[in-house]
C-alpha cells in the first residue's frame, strides 16, 4: 500500500518545465501504471477541461511521389506501396472539403502536402487554402515539409494558425528511420514556425522499432523547446505493406498509453492528440488514452492515406464516455455514416485523406497501414 497518490492529490503543481533530463522521463516511464495515469489526469485538469477533446479534419492536398525516405510512409517516392500520386488539389476542391469538415463538428482543418519542402510556384495557392479555410471559421494547419524563414514568414502572414512538423522519435534513433533529411532540418523548420508567430504542431510515432528510452528522448527535445509545442499528435504506426516497417514488431497498447501519459506531464498546457492509429484500437484502449490526458483527435475516415474511425462511431463514443456533451456534430447527427465517407463513396475517390491506414486496408487483403 502507498500513500504517495493522496498525497500527490493534495499538493499536485504540473509547473512548465524546459528542462527535462533523460534520466527523469525514464522514471516517468518505470512508475506504476496506476500512477502514472493519475499523475497525467491531475496535470491535465489543470489546464484543461477532463471531457473536452477538440475535433480536427486532415485533408491530403498533394497525395505521393515524396522524395523523402521516412520508412514508415507510404507516400514515399522510395517504396512501392500501390498508393496513386496525385497533384496539388484545386483551391475550390479543398475549400469544399474543409466546409464539409466543418459541418461534420471540425474546429480545425488540417492539411497535408507529401513535398520535401514547398515548391515556390505552388505557394500562392496555399495561400488561397489558408485565407479561404479562415473564411470559413476553422482554425487552418497545414504540414508540407521543411519550410524556409520566408516560407514560415508568408504562412503567418496568410493567417495559418498551426503548423504541423513532427520530430517522429529521438534524435539517437532517427537516422534509422529517414535519411534524407535531418534531425536539425526538423528543429530549424520548428523554429522558423515559431518565430514567424505560428503555432507549433509537433509530436512522434510510437511503434517504429525503437526502445522507451528513445520515446523519452523524444518527449525532451518536444518539452524542453524555449516554448512547448501546442499541440502534440501521438501517432500508433499503422504498419503498410511495401515500406521496411510493414513487419516490425506492434506497440503494445498499455506502452502507448504510457507514452501519451508522460507527454501530458511534461506538457501540461499542451493539446496531445490521440492521433494514427485509432482504427486499430479499441473503445477501452481509446478510453485510457483519454484518461492520461489526449485530448485532440482527427475525425473522418482517413488521415492522409491511412484509415481513421467512421465519425459516427467517434460520436457513439464519445457519447459512451460522457465526453463534448452538447458537441454540435452537425450532419452526423441526422446520417449514420460520415458525411465525408458517403462523399467519396459516390465519387469513388478516396484518395484525399492521407492516412496511411486506407491504403494498408486495401493491401491488407493483399497489404498492412499516420497521420
Amino acid at each position: 500500500m502507498t500513500s504517495t497518490s493522496p498525497a500527490l492529490a493534495e499538493n499536485f503543481s504540473s509547473p512548465l518545465r524546459h528542462d527535462w533530463t533523460l534520466s527523469e522521463v525514464e522514471a516517468l516511464f518505470q512508475k506504476p501504471f496506476n500512477d502514472l495515469i493519475f499523475q497525467a489526469q491531475l496535470a491535465h485538469r489543470e489546464h484543461f477541461d477532463p471531457n473536452q477533446v477538440q475535433v480536427s479534419t486532415l485533408l491530403s492536398i498533394k497525395t505521393g511521389a515524396c522524395p523523402e525516405d521516412c520508412k514508415y510512409c507510404p507516400q514515399s517516392g522510395h517504396y512501392n506501396t500501390g498508393l496513386e500520386k496525385e497533384k496539388l488539389m484545386e483551391v475550390k476542391k479543398v475549400l469544399e472539403e474543409a466546409q464539409r469538415a466543418k459541418a461534420s463538428g471540425a474546429t480545425r482543418f488540417c492539411m497535408g502536402a507529401a513535398w520535401k519542402n514547398p515548391p515556390a510556384k505552388d505557394m500562392p495557392y496555399i495561400i488561397e487554402m489558408i485565407k479561404g479555410v479562415k473564411e470559413l471559421g476553422l482554425e487552418s494547419c497545414m504540414t508540407l515539409g521543411m519550410l524556409s524563414e520566408d516560407q514560415a514568414s508568408e504562412l503567418a502572414q496568410a493567417g495559418l494558425d498551426y503548423y504541423n512538423h513532427n520530430l517522429d522519435t529521438s534524435p539517437e534513433f532517427y537516422g534509422n528511420i529517414i535519411t534524407t533529411r535531418t534531425y536539425s532540418d526538423r528543429l530549424n523548420t520548428l523554429s522558423f514556425v515559431r518565430e514567424a508567430g505560428m503555432n507549433v504542431c509537433s509530436g512522434g510515432i510510437v511503434g517504429l522499432g525503437e526502445t522507451e528510452r528513445d520515446r523519452a528522448g523524444m518527449l525532451v527535445q518536444l518539452a524542453n523547446m524555449p516554448k512547448h509545442p501546442e499541440s502534440v499528435p501521438i501517432n500508433m504506426l499503422v504498419k503498410v505493406a511495401g515500406t521496411p516497417l510493414e513487419d516490425v514488431d506492434a506497440v503494445e497498447g498499455i506502452d502507448f498509453v504510457r507514452t501519451i501519459a508522460v507527454a501530458k506531464i511534461m506538457m501540461p498546457a499542451s493539446n496531445v492528440r490521440l492521433s494514427a492509429g485509432r482504427e486499430q484500437m479499441s473503445d477501452e484502449l481509446q478510453a485510457l488514452a483519454f484518461l492520461a490526458g489526449a485530448n485532440s483527435i482527427f475525425l473522418g475516415d482517413k488521415l492522409l492515406t491511412t484509415a481513421n474511425p467512421e465519425a459516427n462511431k467517434d460520436r457513439q463514443l464519445f457519447e459512451k464516455l460522457g465526453i463534448n456533451k452538447g458537441h454540435d456534430w452537425g450532419e452526423l447527427l441526422a446520417p449514420q455514416t460520415c458525411p465525408i465517407k458517403a462523399m467519396y463513396d459516390a465519387e469513388k475517390s478516396n484518395d484525399h485523406y492521407y492516412d496511411a491506414m486506407a491504403e494498408a486496408s486495401k493491401s491488407d487483403r493483399n497489404m498492412a497501414g499516420h497521420g
